[in-house]
């Protein structure tokens, strides 16, 4: 586990689970949200994203953390994954936790409660097609996010 992507819809718990596995493994970490978004909350346009994306993923070693949902193109950083972590929690489980967690746009919540059936089998086409060697987790539940950590 040397180049690991963490995906899942908001509020799943991927910052957190990114942090735990920095601090379990020592590799560096990467928040996406803050290098996407700019100062006023307006996305990266994609041909830059991808260019910021590879060069991010370039390194050795390395935790990109992140999903942007419908303004993601994952593939530069899927193709140097070696492993792949996907939270697929509960909506009401990412719903409470995002609402707890700051205010949001209608387009996020738009997007949190449709991701199982909208952006997931995207997510899941685009790692099957750019990270087909890699090792692929999805954790369905806060126990199965324990369970994984506690192997390392």
């Amino acid at each position: 586990m040397e180049r690991v992507v963490v995906l899942g819809r908001g509020g799943a718990g991927k910052s957190v689970l990114a942090g735990r596995l920095a601090a379990a493994t020592g590799l560096p970490l990467v928040e996406l949200d803050a290098v996407f978004w700019d100062p006023d909350l307006r996305p990266a346009p994609p041909g830059e994203w991808a260019i910021r994306q590879r060069q991010l993923a370039a390194g050795a070693r390395w935790i990109l953390d992140g999903d942007l949902g419908p303004h993601d193109v994952p593939r530069p950083r899927l193709e140097r994954a070696d492993t792949v972590v996907v939270l697929d929690l509960s909506a009401a489980v990412c719903a409470w936790r995002a609402w707890r967690r700051s205010r949001e746009r209608a387009g996020f919540w738009w997007w949190l409660a449709t991701w199982r059936w909208r952006s997931r089998p995207a997510l899941m086409a685009a790692i099957r097609q750019s990270a087909p060697d890699a090792e692929v987790h999805v954790l369905r539940s806060r126990a199965a996010v324990e369970a994984f950590l506690a192997l390392l």
